[in-house]
């Protein structure tokens, strides 16, 4: 009989049962020699006393020794010892990993959320890729037999001891109930077993942790290994993404080859899925932005519409832009009707609006105003003209006294046709407030010029 304080190989001293299971009891235990913190499995009298089985034990103990993975627990040493009380212990001593099994985790808290399902699905998956890459099926992934530490890590244990039992069927002396629930239906009806066998056992894990029961329950081992056989699993829970139900039905295939061909696909599966599910629904990716936008016709290239912000204020910009062309056509199409008959081009600007002082003078007529050249084009956003003395407009002299065309021979007066119904010239420009003065011109005028203020 175990008990703490017993010293096994005058090495590993047995110092508190943490846990009981269908192979034997599991002891933390300390290792005298290298004086560090061990976990210790004793197995089972019955289990012992199987030559065929102690030799599979200890060659899959050797293995599993050799095998080195963050998910996988590590395997020190495997012995025997004879007890104080006439007994025989076979030992696995391994690494002792803190954190609490998965099955406690389900049963405190019954449905886990989507986000930690699929975290332990990946890691138990990516773990169970290792092993079956070193040629070990584990056989029996169940909760109980995966620890979760404190940082989320997901630690799964106990290889070598399921695989040693060589639990062909459920009707095996050496099955358990536990392990029934999660047994893959190739496993039941007691045939070759793979590594589709494990991710046939971790898909009932997953249901188990997104409803907080296994996918088939029964009265008894047998009845629940022919659920497995035969029965599709449950539904699953509406509120369980898409993603997430694609992957418990495929690793839940009843023929092998349906499921996912390696356990490295199986975590890369539950990625994706967790990634999916917690993806808002409003934002579309990029790429997919790329690939269904149609080609620009100018460029061959994709065309994605701007951000919502951005596309109001290229709309508020557009529309601005719109309202300024049209006043700046309006205003050019008053300033051509108002200047029709000067040979003057005034071209509107955003020049702000003056009031004449006493000392400007009016508008010259075009008779006075015109003279042989073209004058130069000024900027004038306005029918007023700047302030200061008409001399300071070297485009638009204003009349003096001494007005002469700068043609050397005389030019044959063009009359001005006369407005119907009145005998006066055109009507100045007008400011917002009032017209400009006028100056009349001294008598001398040469013929023919005119002075605009006639009548």
């Amino acid at each position: 009989m175990l008990s703490s304080e017993v010293v096994l190989s005058g090495r590993y001293r047995l110092d508190e049962r943490v846990a009981t299971g269908g192979m034997g009891d599991v002891w933390r235990a300390t290792d005298l020699i290298l004086g560090r913190q061990v976990a210790v499995k004793v197995l089972l009298p019955s289990l012992v006393s199987d030559p065929d089985f102690i030799a599979r034990f200890r060659a899959e103990a050797r293995i599993m020794a050799a095998l080195r993975h963050p998910g996988i627990v590590q395997v020190y040493d495997c012995g025997e010892d004879d007890l104080p009380d006439g007994g025989r212990a076979d030992y696995l001593v391994m690494e002792f990993v803190t954190g609490q099994p998965l099955s406690k985790r389900i049963e405190a808290e019954g449905r886990l959320d989507v986000g930690v399902a699929m975290s332990v699905v990946a890691q138990a998956a990516q773990a169970l890729h290792a092993a079956h890459l070193g040629g070990i099926v584990h056989r029996d992934v169940k909760p109980s037999n995966l620890l979760m530490q404190e940082d989320g890590t997901v630690v799964l244990v106990d290889f070598g001891v399921a695989r040693s039992t060589n639990v062909t069927s459920i009707t095996s002396t050496n099955a358990v109930p536990g392990t029934a629930l999660y047994m893959a239906p190739e496993q039941a009806a007691g045939r070759p077993v793979s590594g589709a066998t494990d991710l046939y056992a971790l898909g009932a894990v997953a249901y188990c942790c997104l409803t907080g029961s296994p996918p088939f329950t029964g009265d008894n081992p047998l009845q629940v290994a022919v659920r497995h056989l035969d029965d599709p699993p449950p539904e699953l829970p509406h509120d369980i993404p898409e993603a997430v139900r694609v992957l418990v039905d495929r690793a839940l295939a009843k023929d092998p080859a349906d499921r996912f061909s390696s356990g490295a696909a199986m975590a890369e599966a539950a990625r994706a899925a967790v990634s999916e599910s917690t993806l808002p629904t409003t934002v579309v990716p990029m790429a997919t932005a790329l690939r269904d936008a149609g080609p620009d016709t100018r460029t061959g290239l994709p065309v994605v519409d701007p951000p919502p912000g951005r596309r109001r204020r290229g709309k508020l910009v557009g529309a601005l832009t719109a309202v300024l062309v049209g006043m700046t056509a309006l205003g050019a199409a008053l300033g051509a009707t108002r200047d029709a008959n000067t040979p003057a081009v005034k071209l509107p600007t955003t020049a702000p609006v003056v009031q004449p002082t006493d000392e400007e003078e009016a508008p010259p007529s075009p008779q006075q105003s015109a003279p042989a050249q073209v004058p130069s084009l000024r900027p004038a956003a306005s029918t007023t003209r700047p302030t200061g003395s008409p001399s300071q407009e070297p485009s638009s002299p204003q009349p003096t006294e001494s007005i002469e065309s700068p043609s050397p021979e005389p030019t044959t007066p063009t009359p001005e046709p006369e407005p119907t119904g009145s005998s006066s010239s055109p009507t100045p420009p007008v400011t917002p407030t009032s017209a400009a003065p006028t100056t009349t011109p001294p008598a001398d005028t040469p013929p023919g010029t005119g002075d605009g203020t006639e009548g």
